[in-house]
């Protein structure tokens, strides 16, 4: 199913950088400290998975405060309402309670378990998008994420079994997935690095040599994904081979061009190609990409250098469009990541959850289009929401009279189908440990 068409707009625009007031009412009314709780405890009860587990808070002041944990939720609620951190982040379960470190020897202070994670940022797209660079994005860059996560989550249930993934909004310019089934928590770190070098094919920025042939299958299949979007994304959207007579030969476009050149094998095409493109006045990528093979029927001769071509273009439409990953937030069980439903500090946006295949937002005009960054909750509209709402009704949670209300049912979905899992897994645990037979 090709990715929607949204408006340019930046996300920017009109952002709403949080008050220290602001997140003090976030942190009493709207946070949704019991979904977090249970999912990080996989149980309704306090377990060591959240006890014995490290978070981290950002404060206003630059400081960062590592290794507090929680006795209960409403240990955790309280704690978390008093330091009024601009976020908290959740790392590793240890071996022991990490406030407990420091009377003890670093030995002892080794992480056991965390969520597998996977973070894509669009800031590692700078080099082939054209609509927006650094900290902006706008719904057409944000097509790469859509697509990144599709193929990043449709190879974790296929290839490696992975059933309790979800997909959170990092409040500005990427998205970061969560798997937390028991056997990706357990994974060490080796063993992460092996899931994540599987998916990153082109490595960090994009590395368009480290493509090997032939194919793997994981590769075949996210190609026939990456192909129906190649066209509106790249060739009509970032468009970054346009060239004009306006534009001087060291701009990013014609550099552009040269890294498309780059990928051609036949010389004597890429020199008749780039004779073509210096000549004409105005050309766009969808000019470009078509010339390749009008002037490819007119210069090879040979059955091989025209299935060399077909290759080196779905190099190209792979290079431009899968996802790029970074491979030390998903190998290192120690790193931290900020937690879903936190506020992002410089947008006020917050970092819902998402699901990659259908809109799970309640706005019916947005219905077709799947989640769109533009409209994610922002922290001075949900006060305003909540403010506005019809102070009459008392039976509701204070989310649920906002636009977070959608985002929490999907995550509460997402916790109970975990917890259940969770649940049934120790109940047979403990029968098997009464039915021993010596």
């Amino acid at each position: 199913m090709p990715v929607e068409q949204f408006e340019d707009e930046s996300i920017n625009k009109g952002s709403k950088k949080p008050s220290e007031s602001d997140m003090l009412y976030y942190y009493k009314r709207l946070l949704p400290f019991r979904q977090i709780f249970q999912w990080l405890s996989h149980s309704p009860k306090p377990t060591k998975d959240f006890t014995f587990r490290e978070f981290a808070y950002e404060h206003r002041s630059g400081a960062y405060q590592r290794y507090n944990s929680y006795t209960s939720l409403e240990d955790f609620k309280q704690t978390v309402i008093n330091a009024n951190p601009t976020r908290f982040e959740i790392g590793a379960v240890y071996k022991i309670n990490p406030k407990d470190r420091k009377n003890l020897p670093k030995s002892v202070m080794k992480p056991v378990s965390k969520e597998l994670v996977f973070d894509i940022d669009l800031t590692d797209y700078d080099d082939i998008r054209t609509c927006c660079q650094g900290t902006d994005i706008c719904c057409k860059c944000w097509k790469f994420i859509q697509v990144g996560s599709k193929i990043i989550e449709f190879s974790l249930r296929q290839d490696f079994g992975f059933q309790h993934l979800i997909w959170v909004f990092s409040g500005r310019r990427g998205a970061h997935c969560w798997i937390s089934d028991i056997r990706a928590r357990n994974l060490d770190e080796n063993s992460r690095r092996s899931i994540v070098e599987y998916l990153d094919i082109l490595g960090k920025n994009g590395n368009k040599k480290s493509i090997k042939k032939p194919y793997h299958p994981h590769i075949e299949r996210s190609f026939e994904i990456l192909k129906n979007e190649f066209n509106n994304i790249v060739l009509t959207d970032q468009d970054p081979w346009f060239t004009d007579s306006t534009m001087s030969s060291d701009s990013k476009n014609w550099k552009c061009v040269d890294d498309l050149l780059s990928f051609i094998p036949n010389k004597e095409l890429s020199k008749e190609l780039k004779s073509k493109w210096q000549k004409d006045i105005h050309s766009t990528s969808k000019d470009k990409w078509e010339d390749i093979n009008t002037i490819a029927s007119k210069v090879l001769k040979s059955k091989s250098e025209v299935n060399y071509l077909n290759d080196a273009k779905k190099d190209i439409i792979i290079y431009f469009m899968y996802p790029r990953l970074d491979i030390e937030v998903s190998r290192q069980i120690i790193h931290l990541l900020k937690s879903p439903f936190c506020i992002h500090p410089g947008t006020g946006n917050v970092c819902v959850p998402f699901n990659p295949f259908k809109n799970i937002s309640d706005n019916k005009e947005d219905d077709e289009y799947g989640f769109n960054p533009l409209n994610s909750p922002n922290i001075r509209d949900i006060q305003n929401e909540l403010e506005n709402y019809n102070k009459g009704n008392n039976e509701l949670h204070d989310w649920e009279k906002t636009s977070l209300k959608p985002y929490i049912e999907y995550f509460s979905h997402f916790v109970n189908e975990l917890t259940k899992e969770e649940l049934k897994k120790r109940s047979r645990d403990n029968e098997n440990e009464n039915n021993l037979e010596f």
